[in-house]
C-alpha cells in the first residue's frame, strides 16, 4: 500500500506549507478530510468536482486516517489562527451593515 500512497500523495515544503497533497495539485489531505467528513461529500463527488482520479482520493483518505491525529491537530492550529484574526480585525463591511440595521 505504500508504493500506492506515494504515487498519490506527496509533500514539498514551500507548497502549501509542506503538507501533504493530492500529487501535483494544491488540494491538502485534510482538504479532502474536510470535505468528507464535515461537508458530507462522497468521495466520488470530490474527485468528479476537483478532476482527480478516484484512487488518488481515496488514497488521500486512506494517508488522513493513517495521520489523523496530526492532520487535525493542525487544522485546528490554523482555524484558531484564522479566527483570532477575525475578532482582532473585524469585517469592514459587517460593521458598516450593522451601523446601518442600528440606524434603521
Amino acid at each position: 500500500m505504500e508504493i500506492t500512497l506515494n504515487r498519490h500523495i506527496e509533500m514539498t515544503p514551500g507548497v502549501r506549507s509542506g503538507k501533504p497533497r493530492i500529487a501535483g495539485t494544491r488540494i491538502t489531505v485534510a482538504d479532502i478530510a474536510i470535505m468528507y467528513l464535515r461537508v458530507g461529500q462522497s468521495l466520488e463527488e470530490i474527485a468528479g468536482k476537483y478532476q482527480l482520479s478516484l484512487a488518488a482520493v481515496y488514497a488521500a483518505i486512506a494517508f488522513y486516517y493513517d495521520h489523523r491525529a496530526e492532520i487535525d491537530q493542525r487544522t485546528a492550529e490554523a482555524e484558531a489562527f484564522a479566527e483570532a484574526e477575525r475578532l482582532r480585525h473585524p469585517s469592514l463591511l459587517q460593521e458598516k451593515l450593522k451601523a446601518m440595521r442600528d440606524d434603521a
